[in-house]
């Protein structure tokens, strides 16, 4: 057993989930920081604060199975204290109390200040922007709001988020010039519904002002949007993403499923007709744009008819980004009243289904881009590889551009003129171009 420290306490920050809760990390890191305090990320330290997440069974299952491995740490005089904060525990709070008492305190995702207090921190208003990234120091997730206005009946995210609030574009501007000052070149926006932005506070859709002003920061080179909801999309977004060169020819638009009566069983908001309007608008006026999108199958009364139905779309529509994700029934949400009626085997071989026929869509398109010529960003070094991304790829969703690291050096954060040469699946593989 090991000896507890009499000295400085490190603190652990261990986060899981999505972009979200990478950011809600950065920023208790930062306060914590700015408090003096030693911090690190996914390290060893003497306290662990375990940012969960609380989405779908997978994502409860990982946060729960770490939530016990640091117990069991605890318990093994290996770490002091265990504190749990995020999406999980604001959901489950009384359960996790019950059900895993060793831990220290669990805390919701509008307690930073009473976690803060806890942890022996103030709460530092001041700090706007102010925060330790985790990631490569090259590029950034930049959280434009919190929570989520919308009412779709699969979701939980507003039972552990709350209603929407919209961060001011000044304090967004000035968390971005900070951001440019420590070398970040790459600012991903992320929120539950980033065409909502600005409704609650400036009562009118301002993704579009957000963006004129943030690709007036020098140092800044690409903007990417994350996370764009399909009803209500601002147009005058794609104007600028056609227009203004920082914006990277990139969306992400989750569509969940094209079948209209599942659309409105999902309280979508929308239609067959309507998701497929908004989709060739996107490529008449923006004809150069990377499309992402993700899909849920197995949603209660998704017939075979309604899922073949899914799946020629996604034949037609040649997305060039797809992730697809089995049906959670999910508590206290709107649709928990309906009969999950499809098995779990038969959502899987769907996913299975849907991500083949990706897979061929693919590699097809990454075909037709061998012999052309791309600006490419460059993350890491893995094995005998350089990997980049063009500014159609996100980090860790997306394809990589691959250059052999033989006879080629290319600096981490550096952006490199590369030729395609060859290419997979997920992968491109090029040479530098002289």
């Amino acid at each position: 057993m090991r000896t507890k420290s009499t000295g400085k306490k490190k603190i652990n920050i261990v986060t899981l989930g999505c972009s979200k809760n990478v950011y809600d990390s950065e920023v208790l890191m930062g306060q914590l920081h700015a408090n003096g305090k030693d911090v690190v990320h996914e390290g060893r330290g003497d306290i662990v604060v375990i940012n969960t997440c609380g989405f779908i069974d997978n994502a409860k299952e990982e946060s729960i199975n770490t939530i016990l491995d640091y117990v069991e740490a605890k318990n093994r005089g290996e770490v002091e204290k265990v504190f749990v904060t995020g999406c999980l525990s604001e959901r489950y709070k009384p359960d996790l109390i019950r059900e895993i008492p060793d831990v220290d305190q669990y805390f919701g995702t509008r307690d930073l200040p009473i976690l803060l207090k806890q942890l022996g921190a103030d709460y530092k208003h001041e700090l706007i922007g102010e925060r330790m990234t985790t990631t490569p120091k090259h590029y950034a997730y930049l959280k434009i709001a919190e929570g989520c206005d919308r009412p779709c009946s699969f979701c939980a995210i507003p039972l552990m988020r709350g209603k929407n609030v919209s961060t001011p574009i000044e304090n967004l501007v000035i968390e971005a010039e900070k951001l440019a000052k420590k070398g970040v070149k790459e600012l991903i926006l992320i929120a539950q519904d980033l065409t909502y932005y600005g409704l609650d506070i400036y009562k009118q859709r301002a993704l579009g002002d957000l963006l004129l002003r943030l690709v007036k920061v020098e140092g800044i080179e690409w903007i990417r949007l994350h996370y764009a909801f399909p009803t209500g999309f601002p147009e005058d977004v794609l104007e600028i993403i056609k227009n203004e060169p920082k914006v990277c020819n990139y969306i992400d638009i989750p569509l969940q499923h094209i079948n209209s009566d599942i659309l409105k069983a999902m309280k979508r908001g929308t239609s067959h007709e309507k998701t497929n309007a908004l989709l060739a608008k996107f490529r008449t006026q923006v004809p150069d744009m990377a499309i992402r999108t993700t899909l849920i199958v197995g949603f209660p009364g998704e017939t075979e008819e309604r899922f073949q139905e899914m799946k020629e779309w996604v034949r037609t529509q040649r997305f060039d980004r797809l992730g697809c994700f089995t049906y959670s029934h999910e508590e206290n949400t709107t649709a928990f009243v309906l009969e999950d009626d499809v098995p779990q085997e038969v959502k899987e071989a769907r996913v299975e289904e849907i991500m083949e026929l990706q897979s061929q869509i693919s590699w097809e398109k990454n075909q037709e881009r061998i012999g052309k010529t791309y600006r490419c960003i460059f993350d890491r070094k893995e094995g005998n590889y350089f990997v980049g991304r063009t500014e159609f790829d996100s980090p860790d969703v997306d394809n990589t551009v691959l250059v052999s690291a033989e006879n080629t050096y290319l600096s981490i954060g550096d952006f490199a003129e590369i030729k395609i040469t060859s290419a997979e699946e997920f992968d491109l593989y090029g040479e530098v171009v002289q």
